[in-house]
């Protein structure tokens, strides 16, 4: 997982979604900040991946198309085995899950 920058800070474009659901965090400032948030984000959702954090240049975000959200499977030989739709219309965990399961299983 790569944490990336906030698509809804509060002192940007919120979303009435976060404020019902009390996630209400402004763009980070820092990547101490970055770090920070992250690893808020990661405990609260009680995700056991490995997770890094963007840089403040959004490096990865751009290169991956991340925005606002996206999954991506990176098979063994480095290249892409599936590349997941935009989020959050077209963010399908299970079949990112069920593409994990068949790269695994093909070995």
């Amino acid at each position: 997982m790569v944490y990336i920058k906030e698509i809804h800070p509060t002192d940007g474009w919120q979303v009435k979604e976060n404020e019902q659901d009390g996630v209400l965090l402004r763009q980070h400032r820092s990547l101490d900040e970055r770090v920070e948030v992250g690893a808020s984000c990661m405990l609260k959702l009680a995700l056991e991946l490995p997770a890094v954090v963007d840089d403040m240049d959004d490096t990865v975000a751009l290169a991956w198309a991340a925005m606002p959200e996206r999954l991506y499977l990176v098979g063994r030989d480095g290249r892409v085995a599936y590349k997941g739709g935009m989020g959050p219309m077209f963010f399908r965990p299970k079949e990112w899950e069920h593409a994990i399961e068949a790269h695994l299983a093909a070995g």
